[in-house]
């Protein structure tokens, strides 16, 4: 029974190891795409082209999927 506990415990720890990897390099994927936008030009990265984004759907200037079929 202690032996199955451990088996539990190092799979969790390994588990939790692998999800924080995961995190780190999504963080750095993120701040380098944060990165890139602010020097094309949206002066807070991600938020900007969010904004951006959504003010462009919200005058339905872009055609949605099907309507291009």
């Amino acid at each position: 029974m202690v032996i199955k506990m451990d088996n539990n415990l190092n799979e969790l720890k390994a588990r939790v190891a692998s999800l924080e990897s995961h995190v780190d390099l999504l963080e750095a994927e993120l701040s380098y795409l944060n990165a890139m936008l602010v020097r094309c030009g949206f002066s807070d990265g991600i938020t900007t082209l969010k904004e951006t984004v959504e003010e462009i759907l919200a005058e339905e200037s872009i055609p949605s999927s099907q309507e291009r079929i």
